[in-house]
């Protein structure tokens, strides 16, 4: 083992879908994104701070999914958090995810530090001492695991069994088997041991020791991982994978693939508090509650309820005579569930795949790279959103085949670009866009954000009918 300590860099995992958190987390923007537990940051955002505190701020690797690359750089940045974000074509579990992490941070050979992007963690200098710990073990050859202490038989879990302590290292112990999900009465019994751990999918190990038991045990997926860095390519700050060779590999957990097949797998009892916040009945665990075990979130009455999470986005929800439920409401939808069975709304959102409806992909406000737009009403022919455009961001340069738009300036200074024609469109006027113009909109502000109200009028209302011509931001 190294007398110095082990030079550690956090490897962030960005690509859940938090589908148990609908109609909050939803496909463009999953919970990840979202400010659940500590106050104005999100779940990614304090996840990078910590990683930081513990690392001592070396530049972290952030694995996500393409679609949210600019979530991400714009998350980071608000918190000055620098890290290399890798982009992966498609979703391919957790082992291609670390995989790729250690293949391109080989040379440096440092103490991979990976965690889960939507964890909520407390007692940081808890925390701490375990992550020191884990890399003192990861430095000595080991594969670590942080094993939660277990608070009821959890079925949605997995569970680590430990076995024999590691000498050298306080409480460390080599693992002595892993239990898949198990039913309530095993779990039960797990617990009952005294031994068994909550698997909290946070790990620690160096990369060429990753990369050494990988191409033991999952060869094709390292192989995979090999040939989508070897052909990836920058982009706008971006490391993007090589598509073909990443789609490629098989979508297998690191778990399975690689720590329960090693020999050299220990866990080290986690004693800070944890939680995946993996549904609603998990934040109302996390939550503060009132005198009647409640937990409250936006403009909320209420009035002989007891036991009840109610989550207001919007508007004013009041309840009366309740207790023991879930209760969420957004611009778009409104979920009302009984507290126990929060795991199912999985089950309502996988239901509404192939139907048509578009409430589990999106919210009414979609961010894009320049700020965002808020769908405001709709009907045959029309549609009317709000738009911002962030200070001296700018759209594509584009056109519509099926529809024309009228822009109107409600705060800020608009750059107009319509055809041959530019001009500055301020506060309380407007533009005519026609149907088949080639247009742009930009903020010429270096400090004020730029609001407008758009009409879209046409045969046709899509996203889809978009004609790019140039892009600053490479879509």
């Amino acid at each position: 083992m190294n007398s110095a300590s082990p030079h550690i860099k956090p490897v962030i995992l960005c690509g859940g879908s938090g589908t148990r958190l609908w109609p909050m987390s939803r496909k463009l923007l999953p919970k990840q994104f979202l400010p659940l537990v500590s106050g104005d940051r999100s779940l990614l955002q304090d996840t990078m701070l910590r990683a930081n505190a513990v690392s001592g701020g070396t530049d972290a690797i952030v694995v996500c999914n393409e679609e949210h690359r600019f979530l991400v750089a714009d998350q980071l940045a608000t918190i000055h958090a620098p890290a290399l974000q890798v982009l992966e074509p498609a979703g391919r579990n957790t082992a291609a995810a670390v995989a790729v992490a250690a293949v391109a941070a080989e040379a440096e050979d440092p103490v991979l530090l990976v965690l889960s992007s939507d964890h909520a963690i407390g007692n940081l200098e808890a925390f701490g001492d375990a992550v020191k710990r884990a890399a003192e073990l990861a430095d000595a050859g080991y594969l670590v695991t942080f094993g939660i202490h277990p608070t009821h038989p959890e079925t949605g879990f997995g569970y680590i069994e430990r076995g024999e302590p590691i000498a050298g290292i306080s409480a460390a112990y080599h693992i002595a088997r892993f239990v898949e999900k198990p039913p309530a009465e095993r779990a039960q019994a797990l617990i009952g041991t005294g031994r068994a751990y909550w698997n909290s999918g946070m790990f620690a190990f160096r990369a060429r020791r990753l990369i050494e038991e990988m191409q033991k045990f999952r060869p094709d997926i390292l192989a995979a991982a090999r040939n989508s860095v070897a052909e990836s390519s920058r982009d706008l700050g971006f490391l993007r994978l090589g598509r073909e060779a990443f789609l490629a590999c098989p979508s297998e957990a690191i778990d399975r693939a690689v720590m329960e097949r090693t020999d050299r797998a220990a866990v080290i009892p986690a004693e800070f508090a944890w939680s995946d916040v993996g549904s609603w009945m998990a934040l109302w665990e996390l939550s503060p509650k009132d005198a009647d075990g409640n937990a409250v979130h936006g403009d909320v009455r209420l009035q002989d309820t007891r036991n009840s999470l109610v989550f207001s986005n919007r508007r004013l929800v009041a309840t009366l005579g309740v207790e023991n439920l879930v209760i969420v409401e957004t611009a778009d939808a409104l979920l009302v569930a009984d507290r126990s069975r929060s795991q199912e709304v999985r089950d309502i959102v996988e239901g509404m795949h192939g139907t048509g409806r578009t409430e589990h992909l999106s919210h009414t406000r979609v961010y894009r790279p320049w700020g965002y737009f808020e769908n405001l009403d709709s009907g045959p022919g029309f549609l009317v959103k709000r738009i911002m455009v962030n200070p001296g961001a700018a759209l594509s340069l584009q056109m519509h085949h099926h529809r024309a738009e009228h822009w109107v300036v409600v705060s800020g200074t608009a750059r107009v670009t319509r055809g041959e024609e530019i001009s500055l469109i301020q506060r309380n006027e407007s533009v005519y866009i026609p149907q088949g113009a080639t247009h742009r909109l930009e903020n010429p502000s270096t400090d004020e954000p730029l609001h407008l109200i758009e009409v879209q009028s046409g045969d046709r209302i899509s996203e889809d009918d978009i004609v790019r011509f140039e892009d600053r931001y490479r879509r």
